[in-house]
């Protein structure tokens, strides 16, 4: 023990000295817990990060790092270190702002791509209001698939409670597949028109068949406006949540919700939904209820029967985007930063194309399993379709086997066949002409998802076709609809798709781990390793101080862009009122629209060929 005072001189003098310990010392088995024997060094920092950045939690990445040295004490600092050192990390990532961080790495990515696209909207302070962004494949994706989209804004996982909206699609795979993204900071009608219209100038003016979305007013008013051609769909799964709350006693009795769903989606044809609806409203009094009145004012939005020769890809709930956004939302929490979050999106789509991936080499390999020999037509569309679509075939295909037809009319080489069911309980006009390979059915299962009904299957096996018309193939479900993306993307060289000196780095490590686990029973070669470590750590450190390389980088941000104002609400903030939802006439002269300035990549050219 060491006693030190100040004289009068001012200066500081030991007054006692004790030689010998007064207290017990640290037993062995806790001294690295000792502030000097904790330390997080260059080469661990850098395992640390890279850990981090593949989407390890702290805790994961310290258990990993006690795991490969023997154990916690052996780690050289403690999980509270650890934990300390990340979120310095992560800190020091934004220090120039977080929405400046967000869009260096979107300006970064389009430099890397040249067909890359983004715009920025700030508002009238400067800040973040809404900013949009797509990558290459997305558009590529989007020429092929882009015939339908599903576009929700439910999720709002960031510290500044901006809205998550994506664009997404169905592939070939019957998978999810991103057409964009963006962040807004409301849910105003403008707000959805400056979206849509970026959006469609990002896809050169090309426009979907369909797009379906939440019963959200603002959203249908944008769509109206901005995809005048595009028939909108709504939700059918936010319409039944948004239908429940307005049953009232009628909840519980089954026979009402069975008609209410039969209305939704289960009848064939308008004549079936007329009478259905006029029988429900009729028999439960239902009249003169508002709700229901609008309801069915919007009919041609929701019901599918009379949406069933608009090609739809037979999705019929917005709740694909949903998954989508839990899928991105998965690391996601009310403190992630917008930066955290685009590297979430960036790995979640990563995967995502993994999966696509995969699927194409099963596709280019397998072949499906249905439990019996496949001939002709059969054959033929296990050659043409995906593996996830055959088995929808197929299952069209026996149904056909198992309905009976019988010909009601006939014309030169046009023949009209009426298809019953297996059960009897509904039949189908088909007709059919032979000599041009004709074929349509009133179910419209043809114009409503692109594969032949079993009805028309049916006519096409007792006529002894043998292979699907050229017609009626539709190409976004083929095996070969992304064949010429695969093949211009494949043309890119290893250089340009990733840096040199990680690929090399990781290589180098393998090298030496495997030098040290051929060394490490051998105490003359630990030996040289140790040597040869310490003569080539002097000389690296020498030569990198000759460089004088300066670490210290400004933004590359050319435009100064403040982050949005940070949410300290704990809810979600109110939304516009949707169809079946009343709503207050606004006070001319109360619209709060953001003034604000844009930036980002130009709009791309359109091409005759």
């Amino acid at each position: 023990m060491m006693r030190v005072k100040r004289n009068q001189e001012g200066v500081f003098e030991v007054v006692k000295h004790e030689l010998q310990h007064n207290h017990p010392l640290t037993r062995p088995e806790w001294s690295h817990l000792h502030r000097s024997e904790r330390k997080i060094s260059n080469e661990k920092a850098k395992a640390i990060e890279d850990m981090t950045s593949s989407g390890m939690r702290a805790t994961e990445s310290y258990r990993y790092l006690a795991h490969t040295v023997g154990g916690e004490e052996n780690v050289g600092h403690t999980i509270k270190d650890h934990i300390n050192f990340i979120n310095r990390v992560k800190s020091r990532s934004i220090e120039g702002g977080d929405t400046v961080t967000l869009i260096d790495m979107i300006q970064d990515q389009a430099e890397e791509e040249s067909d890359f696209f983004y715009k920025v909207k700030m508002d009238d302070e400067g800040r973040l209001a809404h900013i949009f962004w797509r990558d290459s494949m997305m558009k590529e994706d989007y020429d092929i698939y882009g015939d339908v989209m599903v576009f929700d804004t439910i999720y709002r996982t960031n510290k500044y409670e901006l809205i998550c909206a994506p664009f997404v699609g169905v592939n070939n795979h019957w998978k999810n597949t991103m057409f964009g993204c963006a962040f807004i900071s409301d849910e105003k009608a403008e707000t959805f028109e400056w979206l849509f219209n970026v959006f469609k100038k990002s896809m050169q003016g090309k426009t979907p068949m369909t797009i379906f979305t939440d019963q959200d007013l603002a959203i249908a008013n944008a769509i109206e406006k901005v995809f005048p051609g595009t028939r909108h769909r709504l939700c059918l799964w936010h319409l039944h949540q948004n239908a429940i709350s307005r049953f009232g006693k009628l909840k519980a009795d089954s026979t009402f919700k069975g008609m209410f769903n039969k209305c939704l989606s289960g009848c064939d044809n308008e004549k079936e939904f007329e009478e259905c609806w006029m029988k429900m409203v009729t028999d439960y009094k239902l009249e003169n209820n508002d709700w229901f009145k609008r309801l069915y004012g919007l009919k041609d939005k929701w019901c599918t029967a009379l949406n069933n020769g608009f090609f739809s890809a037979d999705i019929r709930s917005s709740q694909r985007s949903e998954s989508t956004n839990h899928a991105i939302g998965f690391n996601a929490n009310k403190t992630t930063t917008l930066t955290e979050f685009y590297g979430i999106y960036k790995k979640t789509i990563k995967q995502w194309r993994r999966t696509e991936q995969q699927d194409e080499f099963n596709c280019s390999k397998a072949q499906p399993d249905i439990g019996y020999e496949m001939a002709g037509i059969v054959r033929h569309a296990s050659e043409v379709y995906t593996l996830t679509l055959f088995k929808e075939f197929n299952k069209e295909f026996m149904k056909g086997i198992s309905a009976t037809s019988t010909v009601i009319g006939e014309h030169d080489t046009t023949t009209i066949y009426r298809v019953t069911s297996l059960m009897g309980d509904r039949s189908n006009e088909v007709i059919f002409d032979s000599s041009k390979m004709l074929i349509t059915c009133d179910c419209l299962k043809f114009e409503r998802f692109g594969m032949l009904c079993c009805h028309s299957l049916r006519i096409l096996l007792i006529n002894s076709v043998q292979r699907i018309p050229d017609a009626y193939i539709k190409n976004r479900w083929t095996k070969i609809a992304k064949s010429k993306v695969w093949d211009k993307f494949g043309k890119v060289s290893l250089a340009e798709k990733v840096s040199r000196n990680i690929p090399w780095r990781h290589e180098i490590t393998r090298k030496f781990y495997n030098l040290v686990l051929r060394a490490e029973k051998n105490e003359d070669a630990i030996k040289i390793i140790e040597e040869s470590h310490k003569r080539d750590s002097l000389a690296i450190d020498a030569l990198n101080s000759t460089k004088n390389v300066d670490m210290l980088t400004d933004a590359s941000s050319s435009t100064k862009i403040l982050d949005p104002t940070r949410s300290k609400t704990k809810g979600r903030g109110k939304r516009a009122k949707g169809h079946f939802e009343t709503s207050k006439k606004k006070k001319v002269g109360t619209s709060n629209s953001i003034q604000s300035k844009e930036f980002g990549t130009k709009t791309p050219k359109q091409h005759l060929f």
